[in-house]
């Protein structure tokens, strides 16, 4: 787990990772080396795809297929955790190159995946037109005859290998965990945390949670992370960033962390314009005293690369769960 690749490796470089049982992953490129995987069950010559990242990565994705000998008409399923874009901006573009494919998705999820307009348009009010281009290209419709909703209980066949969704709120109130039932694994999207593999050390993965906006809620969020914890999911599957073993522990450390994200976004509640840097460098001095626990050794400054992207975005989703409290 711990090889790096780097630009400029030939094939195949795809850098498909194989975790077994027919469970694979590869860097899907966005953002930067091993932040977005894109995962694969294969089973008797059937495929799933777990998120797709971004249309930029649709490439990739079916490369990866083709070093395992397949092609696109084995993707029975492309299975979203949730519709923001690092996870679904590709699903249209890959729906497109999978022609016998079905994508599942929550109920919430499923209406701007057939009209991705509003999501469309809440992207570029975000970044505005040029970086939502370059991050993200576009957002292909899909027919609405080839989505099949998931909420809690549903469950698909993938060449006999049946997939489980259980309903993984939080993060998102459109977020699914996906149950590979041969393995126990579990496919947490972004409801079980975030652990890059660059920050791994003897003592472990560091695991942390996203608030990122707008859906965050801590009591809701610590119910997803039990329910995994309870469930003898011998390893996770994440998509920032694939697997990790120690469930049980990285899910005790989560829910202490997601009391102390609370905590310090209350602490800043009555700063208005300012709460958004204050409770970033609170997030920050915490981040980075937990990962100096866990005996992470790079510097503030490596560090705050690494985790640059979380921390605003974390800082954002506390301030919209802040306004949330005041508005009901």
């Amino acid at each position: 787990m711990t090889h790096h690749h780097h630009q400029g490796f030939t094939q195949p470089a795809i850098g498909l990772r194989d975790f077994q049982d027919g469970l694979f992953a590869i860097d899907s490129g966005y953002v930067r080396d091993e932040f977005d995987a894109v995962h694969f069950i294969v089973e008797n010559g059937r495929v799933a795809i777990i998120d797709t990242s971004t249309k930029y990565a649709t490439d990739r994705t079916l490369a990866a297929l083709k070093t395992l000998g397949l092609g696109p008409e084995a993707v029975d399923y492309v299975v979203l955790t949730h519709v923001h874009l690092d996870h679904a901006g590709g699903a249209g573009e890959l729906m497109k190159r999978c022609p016998n494919a079905q994508l599942t998705v929550h109920p919430r999820g499923a209406r701007h995946m057939i009209d991705p307009s509003k999501l469309w348009a809440a992207v570029l009010q975000v970044y505005g037109e040029e970086m939502a281009v370059r991050e993200y290209g576009s957002l292909e419709p899909i027919a609405a005859d080839r989505i099949i909703e998931t909420p809690e209980g549903a469950t698909v066949n993938l060449a006999g290998r049946v997939l489980e969704f259980w309903d993984a709120p939080g993060h998102a109130r459109h977020h699914v965990f996906i149950r590979d039932t041969k393995t126990g694994g579990i496919f947490t999207g972004d409801t079980y945390g975030i652990s890059y593999r660059e920050l791994d050390t003897a003592q472990g993965p560091y695991v942390f949670v996203t608030s990122s906006p707008s859906q965050f809620d801590p009591p809701t969020h610590q119910a997803s992370v039990r329910r995994v914890m309870n469930s003898d999911a011998p390893a996770v599957y994440l998509t920032h960033y694939s697997q990790i073993r120690n469930v049980r522990q990285a899910g005790e450390f989560m829910l202490g962390q997601i009391d102390r994200y609370a905590a310090i976004a209350q602490r800043h509640g009555h700063l208005g314009a300012d709460r958004a840097k204050a409770i970033e460098a609170d997030l920050q001095a915490m981040m980075f005293a937990e990962a100096r626990a866990m005996g992470v050794q790079m510097s503030d400054q490596q560090l705050r690369q690494v985790l640059d992207l979380d921390l605003r975005l974390n800082a954002d989703g506390l301030v919209c769960w802040l306004d949330s409290l005041t508005a009901q």
